[in-house]
């Protein structure tokens, strides 16, 4: 006999356990620091800033433009798995309470961004409007009003498999939602405001009647489903293996200048086979460029002499970290025990080889405060990412791929 109650209990309770299970290695100890110090340090900067906005800044409009993509953006999760476009199929009918669980929790769990969103830029509202903090829960209520009219929505949209109707749909209510929110930020009159919302539900009814004769598109649910957790495993992967991740390869050419500056002798076949690895494999090497780039933007907009140094080496931590992972990237793959190579070389030429990263990043940042005319503080990140690289791979590293 099917329970659809018992199916949503047993797939919620079965992702809920993946997701904790890896959340408790992505906020390690470690990585909570440094997040602490970045989240300080970028509101102080903020708090600066505000204090310097004229009251003709376009407050509104930059909030109604940034928290117009998270209302829009409104994914649905149905916790589906390839083999249900067979097993389930025949049961569509009985999953109505099924997919209504799916929306109540992919509202829940998607508030938080709205929370985390907005509180950050009330601040900045309250500095052009006299401090005036009282607006918050207002906003936010009208906001989560909006927000379930989206997702709702979007589910009436998945029943189209034209992609077309996808992407116009999510125009249309990022226009609607940048609409809503900049007459809501501008205290504009309450009749406007109303006036989105009924557009909101125009269009949500609208697609709800078109869709009535319409089945499931469950290719595309499982496909979405799919895609999410693919991108959340290679996020976690970056902490931990993740035997569920399917390692994606981008060739890379312009990279394989890189590769010659390696000698073709046999102690560095495993050196060449890292740096294959990195620059073509998974998102080593995207990973090392974004944190490079963001790295790079943040100090030269830090004015904070010893922040900016301090700043080097928490990236420099944070991509070394991530990088650890590569030293078992490689581990189910047995031809890699026909390589003529012990152990004690493999182990060297993964901490040389992780050395050379951090120290080439620790050159990079230091040349953007060169640029930027720090050169005493250029001298100091320098040193001290070059100092801090040791540490981190000759005892942290390697105690760690020792474990």
């Amino acid at each position: 006999m099917f329970d659809e109650k018992l199916l949503w209990k047993e797939r919620f309770g079965r992702t809920s356990k993946e997701f904790s299970r890896y959340l408790r290695y992505i906020f390690n100890g470690h990585l909570v620091i440094v997040f602490v110090f970045l989240i300080g340090t970028a509101a102080y900067y903020y708090q600066e800033w505000l204090k310097t906005i004229p009251d003709t800044f376009p407050s509104a409009m930059i909030m109604a433009l940034c928290l117009a993509f998270l209302l829009t953006y409104s994914p649905i999760f149905t916790f589906m798995s390839e083999a249900d476009r067979i097993f389930l199929l025949p049961l569509e009918t009985r999953l109505t309470g099924y997919f209504r669980k799916s929306l109540m929790i992919s509202f829940f769990g998607q508030i938080y961004l709205l929370v985390i969103g907005l509180a950050v830029f009330m601040p900045m509202y309250a500095a052009v409007n006299e401090g005036n903090f009282k607006s918050f829960f207002p906003f936010l209520a009208l906001m989560l009003v909006v927000k379930g009219i989206n997702l709702i929505t979007r589910w009436y949209v998945q029943y189209y498999r034209e992609t077309n109707v996808h992407r116009i749909d999510s125009l249309i209510r990022f226009i609607v939602n940048l609409v809503f929110l900049y007459l809501l930020f501008s205290n504009a009159t309450l009749y406007f405001i109303l006036a989105c919302l009924l557009i909101f539900i125009g269009l949500c009814v609208y697609y709800k009647q078109h869709t009535k004769e319409k089945g499931l598109k469950w290719e595309f649910l499982i496909e979405q489903d799919e895609r999410r957790m693919t991108s959340f495993y290679r996020l976690a992967n970056l902490f931990t293996d993740v035997p569920k991740l399917k390692n994606r390869i981008k060739r890379r050419e312009w990279l394989d200048g890189l590769l010659l500056r390696i000698p073709f002798r046999q102690s560095e076949s495993f050196t060449f086979l890292l740096m294959r690895t990195f620059l073509r494999s998974g998102d080593y090497w995207g990973l090392f460029v974004r944190l490079t780039l963001i790295a790079g933007a943040a100090i030269f907009f830090l004015t904070w002499g010893i922040g900016q140094v301090i700043l080097v080496v928490l990236f420099i931590y944070l991509t070394g970290f991530q990088l650890l992972p590569l030293w078992k990237h490689h581990q189910n793959h047995s031809l890699l025990a026909l390589y003529p190579i012990n152990g004690q070389v493999k182990e060297k030429a993964f901490l040389g080889f992780l050395r050379k990263v951090l120290w080439t990043q620790s050159v990079l940042l230091s040349l953007v405060l060169a640029v930027k005319g720090d050169f005493m503080f250029a001298l100091a990140s320098l040193a001290a990412g070059i100092v801090f690289t040791v540490y981190f791979v000759s005892f942290y590293s390697q105690r760690k791929i020792r474990s």
